[in-house]
């Protein structure tokens, strides 16, 4: 009996950013979480949120001040204005100049946006030290992934490159294939399987590597086609680990490739040569991406 699989628009797992492409429903969001969530913002979100914070939190304050008319000396009763510089002086603890607290409840009001100012301070000060402190890896991967003779075996081969200009000592790679299958029971899997690579560690990756799989007898890609990685979803997805020198810490980055982003019968363009001298290499990225036609 013909195996039927769904169609080739089955979603990516891992996008091309490296993140998990999943939504999530049926769970609950947990406060006891929100330091990792606030850790995951991107730069641009979490550098809206801290003003945007801290411009609400002092109208809150602003409110509660206006609720006595008589609590701030010198400012104009029913002043919202007043009231927001009068809070914003506070929780920066900026000194206040001509206005100041007059009754209990204003006082009692100041001592409580002292703490809290305190509080924000502190935590949006580890906030921005612990996202920029983050080991991050700038690791580029090729756009595609091609299929050449390799010792004349059809290998499949995608490349990889160190961005910065140190060593990620102690590189690993592993390629993990993920397909859609229908079980004997009729039951539809998304299974996954792992690639045997011709070279899977690097002790210092600084330049480029090309990562190869062997498509034999053994391997899950042995005679399959370009129509049969579509129809079946195909997706490879990539993970690569080493040791940042400069950082001493274990960096990380990931990607994938879908069917439609491997190249059958192509070959990636050389891009490594050395100067006239030859006394150093050179590594031309400009045709990083490229390939061409076997």
């Amino acid at each position: 009996m013909q195996k039927k699989y769904l169609s080739s628009s089955t979603p990516r797992f891992v996008d091309r950013k490296g993140s998990l492409s999943v939504t999530r429903l049926g769970t609950s969001r947990s406060w006891s979480d929100l330091y990792h969530r606030l850790l995951k913002l991107s730069w641009g979100s979490f550098l809206t949120l801290i003003p945007v914070s801290y411009l609400a939190i002092n109208a809150i304050f602003a409110l509660l001040y206006l609720a006595d008319n008589n609590g701030i000396e010198n400012a104009k009763p029913g002043s919202f204005s007043d009231a927001f510089f009068f809070s914003v002086q506070t929780m920066s603890s900026i000194g206040y100049g001509a206005m100041y607290p007059k009754t209990p409840y204003a006082n009692t009001l100041v001592v409580v946006e002292a703490l809290v100012g305190l509080l924000i301070t502190a935590v949006s000060t580890g906030l921005v030290f612990a996202r920029f402190s983050l080991p991050t890896a700038r690791v580029l991967f090729s756009k595609v992934a091609v299929i050449d003779q390799y010792d004349d075996v059809p290998t499949l081969m995608f490349r990889a490159a160190n961005q910065r200009g140190n060593f990620m000592l102690e590189a690993k790679v592993k390629v993990s294939l993920i397909r859609n299958e229908i079980t004997k029971e009729g039951k539809y899997m998304r299974r996954f399987y792992d690639l045997k690579l011709v070279r899977a560690q690097s002790p210092a990756f600084a330049l480029t590597w090309t990562v190869m799989h062997c498509i034999n007898e053994n391997s899950p890609l042995y005679e399959e086609t370009p129509d049969s990685l579509e129809e079946k979803g195909v997706e490879l997805v990539v993970t690569l680990m080493g040791i940042d020198e400069t950082l001493s810490q274990t960096v990380h980055a990931r990607y994938s490739y879908v069917a439609s982003e491997i190249l059958w019968n192509a070959q990636f363009v050389d891009i490594l040569s050395t100067t006239p001298d030859g006394s150093k290499r050179v590594i031309d990225m400009k045709n990083f991406h490229n390939v061409v036609s076997i």
